[in-house]
């Protein structure tokens, strides 16, 4: 089973759990708000009724956790760039108007019947059974829905969630109330103490209140694309800690139930290569997913100077930048002077007043690139843009190998020799071989030595249109017995 085979049936999993959680919930809203009507209506409590009221918002809240759950669950398509995350958001903010509903029959009628109307209250064992009954359910469906919500980023559990939660706060504030009606029957003073059932009311409006603005705040903020205080600077500090990361600019967030799309700009030096700078952008977003999980990030990578970048380095840059290629690119300071020579790499089909005109332009951009150099030279050479065709010189190998042994012999620092090819391409002669040197030998010594094995190779065979000197330390790296 492959990676994405995989991923596909954790997702699925995932989906089927949390349709299963929100429908669970709502078969406990509607238990719930049976009971307590029931009971209400019984009691004529109207903390109770309150409560069922409130049930019946979570029942109605409940129904919509799971149309959402379902809808979010659906992948991104092309009217949906972004999936069906943001559903849950829009179901939080509804059920924060239903919530804010509620509280305004609850609060008119608690001043009713506080001021101007008085409803006989029975506090049944019936009443104090069901408000019970209503605890325990909440307590377990609101841990459920919480494990679930976590587990799997849902804000749409996390919401329904705090709903039942909030009930339980709720329930024991109308038991309070039916506890005093109680004591007041007890003890004679009924009428007073009978009135702590429309307190209780209040309490639970307020409590309702305080749960709605919440959810409310957060919903709002959700669906403006708002981004978490601080986010923004942590999600740049751990950028900027990869290899490679100049900067980090332009960070913006979007959550959508339950991912979150970070898009954000990064600076890398300008001379580093494309598959190179595209490893950093990897290792950027990898740092952001383990900051922000279940993040999907998008990183744009721009080319910046680094501020200790060197003459050689711009040069190459503005090369790379007009997509034409140099090589052995040399700065030299001579008598207060910053000269530079360059090496360019041309079509060899161009006429050679078109190719100036190449390497002319290039000067131009490097002097205002490099503001300090007093002299540019470039020697322009043409490039194949396919291969030629040749054959090996079988005759000319041997003589070519003799002469390589003598230069061994007379060279130390030289281990060994092998690998030697002559090949005739277009009427010249191209020679290839490889040298042993010590592995300890500094890389400059070894070039120069290879260099002086090209040219005394071209002063003994003048047809010989290139030597490439393949230097290597020997097997194992071990050392030349002296």
């Amino acid at each position: 089973m492959d990676l994405q085979t995989t991923m596909s049936a954790v997702q699925q999993e995932a989906e089927r759990e949390k349709k299963s959680v929100a429908l669970s919930s709502v078969a406990a809203g509607a238990l719930l708000t049976s009971l307590k009507l029931v009971i209400g209506l019984m009691t004529g409590s109207l903390g109770i009724l309150a409560e069922a009221a409130h049930s019946a918002l979570d029942l109605g809240a409940a129904l919509i956790t799971f149309l959402a759950v379902r809808v979010s669950g659906k992948p991104a398509d092309a009217e949906h760039p972004y999936g069906h995350g943001r559903v849950e958001n829009l179901s939080a903010l509804i059920e924060t108007l239903l919530l804010l509903i509620t509280c305004v029959w609850i609060i008119y009628e608690a001043i009713e019947r506080l001021f101007f109307k008085t409803v006989e209250i029975e506090a049944s064992i019936w009443a104090f059974a069901v408000m019970a009954t209503s605890i325990a359910v909440d307590i377990s469906r609101s841990r459920a829905l919480s494990r679930a919500a976590k587990k799997y980023h849902s804000q749409a559990l996390e919401a329904d969630a705090l709903h039942f939660s909030t009930d339980i706060w709720s329930s024991l504030v109308v038991i309070l109330g039916l506890a005093l009606v109680k004591v007041g029957e007890w003890i004679g003073a009924k009428e007073m103490l009978g009135r702590a059932d429309a307190v209780a009311a209040f309490g639970v409006a307020l409590i309702v209140i305080w749960v709605s603005m919440r959810l409310g705040k957060r919903s709002v903020d959700l669906l403006m694309d708002r981004a978490p205080d601080g986010l923004a600077a942590e999600i740049i500090a751990e950028a900027c800690r990869v290899e490679g990361v100049l900067s980090c600019k332009n960070v913006r967030m979007r959550a959508a139930g339950p991912l979150v799309f970070v898009d954000m700009v990064i600076s890398v030096p300008r001379t580093m290569p494309l598959e190179q700078a595209h490893r950093t952008a990897s290792a950027v977003e990898e740092r952001v997913r383990r900051l922000v999980p279940r993040a999907d990030v998008v990183v744009h990578v721009e080319p910046a100077a680094r501020e200790q970048e060197s003459t050689v380095e711009a040069i190459g840059a503005v090369a790379q930048r007009r997509g034409l290629a140099v090589h052995d690119v040399r700065v030299h300071d001579v008598e207060g002077q910053h000269l530079a020579t360059i090496h360019l790499e041309v079509d060899q089909n161009l006429r050679l007043g078109e190719a100036h005109a190449v390497a002319t332009e290039l000067e131009a951009e490097v002097r205002s690139e490099v503001p300090g150099l007093s002299r540019i030279d470039t020697h322009i050479e043409p490039i194949e843009t396919q291969a030629a065709l040749g054959r090996l010189a079988e005759e000319q190998v041997y003589t070519v190998r003799d002469a390589v042994e003598n230069l061994v012999n007379e060279l130390d620092e030289v281990q060994d020799c092998h690998g030697v090819t002559v090949r005739e391409i277009s009427g010249k002669l191209f020679m290839t071989m490889h040298c042993v040197f010590d592995p300890d030998l500094p890389l400059i010594e070894a070039h120069k030595i290879t260099s002086q094995i090209e040219g005394r190779l071209k002063e003994r065979f003048p047809t010989l249109e290139r030597v490439v000197i393949h230097g290597e330390p020997p097997p194992g790296g071990n050392r030349k017995n002296s």
